[in-house]
């Protein structure tokens, strides 16, 4: 972020005003600006597992490229609304949110136009603050948000950020990880700072974790020396499954249920329930 950007962001934040997020819902945004982590895989799986198990879940799909509602089997020519027109304030999230074929969990589909989004946004007011806007004004039917966020630090996952209250952060196992993590921090302080004083780290889970490989374990053993307990003790594995699911529209807990990578994101649910317990306890 140049001296130019970080000066505008904090002339809008000054004028920002006050909002709050859907009541009682805690809106969780999965980001990394690298692709190819596992953000949209993580996203539908746990949104599925937690659907599974009572909770009330929505994604908001704020990829261009759509996969989130790709795997969830919404046809796109369902897609008559999308996180675009909530973003550009041409629908209301109400109204753009598609039921998906697993009950209790719903979507806000994405379209090729949200490419174009970052641009629009440039000129509109509160440009930063649009999603905050939007969950603001919105009834807490639900437990639970997800944003799945574009492989950027660009406009649109800087709404996400704003208007979330946390960070899960999917982290592929790999020799450029905390590299990437730790830009990925600052950058959350930064909007901590500047717009979002609520924001805070939820997780970060380890993904496309190989046993045989050395280089997984010595990754996991750095990123749990830099972040502590805000690593999840759950960590998810390469799984051919996986990758074979959203080609049949469906996430993998529903695809096979009993594939490694189903298994880990169902213990992944549970602990991550497990954490939001403690923390609106505390």
């Amino acid at each position: 972020m140049s001296i130019d950007e970080k000066a505008d962001v904090e002339a809008q934040a000054r004028e920002a005003r006050p909002t709050t997020s859907l009541l009682n819902t805690r809106i969780i945004a999965i980001a990394n600006q690298k692709g190819g982590v596992g953000k949209t895989t993580t996203a539908i799986n746990l949104a599925t597992a937690m659907a599974a198990v009572g909770q009330k879940v929505l994604i908001v799909d704020l990829d261009p490229q759509g996969n989130a509602s790709t795997g969830l089997g919404i046809d796109r020519a369902a897609r008559k609304l999308s996180s675009y027109d909530v973003v550009l304030g041409a629908a209301t999230l109400r109204e753009a949110v598609v039921p998906s074929a697993i009950p209790g969990l719903d979507i806000v589909p994405s379209t090729v136009d949200l490419s174009a989004a970052e641009l629009e946004l440039i000129d509109l007011p509160r440009r930063t603050f649009r999603l905050k806007d939007v969950f603001a004004q919105c009834p807490g039917v639900y437990d639970f948000v997800l944003i799945d966020c574009p492989p950027a630090l660009g406009l649109l996952t800087l709404n996400a950020l704003v208007g979330a209250d946390a960070v899960l952060v999917p982290l592929q196992c790999e020799f450029f990880a905390l590299e990437g993590l730790s830009h990925l921090i600052r950058t959350i302080e930064r909007i901590k700072i500047n717009f979002n004083p609520r924001l805070e780290i939820q997780g970060v889970v380890l993904t496309m974790f190989d046993k045989r490989n050395n280089l997984s374990d010595q990754v996991a053993a750095d990123v749990r020396g830099y972040l502590g307990e805000k690593v999840y003790q759950t960590v998810i594995p390469r799984n051919v499954r996986m990758s074979e699911a959203p080609s049949f529209g469906k996430p993998a807990l529903l695809y096979d249920h009993r594939c490694a990578g189903s298994e880990a994101y169902i213990s992944l649910a549970r602990e991550l329930l497990r954490r939001e317990t403690e923390l609106r306890a505390a």
